[in-house]
């Protein structure tokens, strides 16, 4: 099963962390910018070729450390179809890299949408008698605000290409309290998110003993975050929040379980960014990356070490 693979990548690398490939062009080092602009002119297209660049240098530096990459699509659609095209292509050179891919679209919608949406992001099209994929990642995260109808779809594209999906459950943003901490039946809204998703998931555990629908969980909440994960022991976690947002390694073991299992850990600009640190106007933008998501893994495993 999905997470099945993602948990072994995990255990591979000794690292429970996820680097999100958010990429707006202004954290592109200029001279990549200044090689696409030449080329291509000031168009979309020189945008998203400074950026595939970047991104397919950021995996090249963490695909031996970094067991999967995020790429977040509301920053490819901001480049129109060029951007969108060029999402595909990181999809594919992650994924020929070896790394695991959560494309986070938060796709919430139902019926026919949700299905076409399910199909597009971790399923495949059909033209005449030939089935294509498309994005094809292996796992999007989805908003589940309105039920099962909105989940299904997901779900049912998951079985069939052995996938896995997160639901939003406690997100990491200040305003989470607006809605997710109202109290509802004795509990809280996140409460009951939390135990829908972990319903949706039922009959589908894997060898690590987690079904096909994960939680999202931020780190930024780690009261919150152990008490879903005593609630929710069959329930993987992404835990969104770490570094920029202010989640730190102690609140996010307790994302965990006793081996260190159940759970991985985003960090974005934190590691994409890291080259505006160093001084040296990105010329070893790779070699930051890498350092920072090395410091990443090593803060987390310090107190939570990943077992076999």
């Amino acid at each position: 099963m999905s997470f099945d693979r993602l948990q072994q990548a995990i255990i591979r690398t000794k690292n429970p962390t996820v680097a999100g490939l958010d990429a707006r062009l202004e954290y592109v080092p200029q001279p990549m910018i200044d090689r696409a602009i030449a080329q291509y002119g000031e168009t979309r297209k020189a945008a998203a070729e400074a950026i595939f660049a970047f991104n397919c240098g950021l995996i090249d530096a963490l695909c031996d450390i970094v067991p999967a990459v995020k790429p977040q699509a509301a920053y490819y659609e901001l480049l129109g179809w060029e951007g969108m095209e060029m999402l595909e292509r990181t999809i594919r050179y992650a994924k020929e890299k070896g790394m695991y891919v959560i494309a986070d679209v938060k796709r919430g919608d139902i019926g026919a949408t949700a299905s076409a949406y399910a199909e597009g992001w971790l399923g495949k099209t059909v033209v005449g008698g030939a089935q294509l994929p498309c994005f094809d990642a292996d796992c999007v995260p989805v908003n589940g605000y309105m039920g099962a109808d909105a989940v299904n779809p997901f779900l049912k594209i998951a079985n069939q290409e052995d996938k896995a999906l997160f639901v939003l459950v406690r997100t990491s943003n200040p305003s989470a309290v607006d809605l997710q901490d109202l109290e509802i039946g004795g509990g809280k809204i996140y409460d009951v998110m939390g135990t829908l998703a972990a319903k949706w998931g039922e009959g589908y555990l894997d060898g690590y003993g987690y079904n096909r629908v994960g939680a999202v969980v931020g780190a930024t909440w780690p009261e919150q975050l152990a008490q879903l994960r005593e609630a929710l022991p069959h329930t993987f976690l992404l835990v969104p929040g770490y570094g920029a947002q202010g989640g730190t390694a102690e609140d996010v073991r307790f994302a965990f379980d006793e081996k260190g299992h159940g759970a991985i850990v985003n960090s974005s600009r934190g590691i994409m960014c890291a080259w505006k640190k160093t001084g040296n106007a990105g010329a070893d933008y790779q070699d930051a990356a890498r350092a920072a998501a090395l410091e990443m893994r090593d803060a987390i495993t310090a107190i939570t070490p990943i077992l076999d």
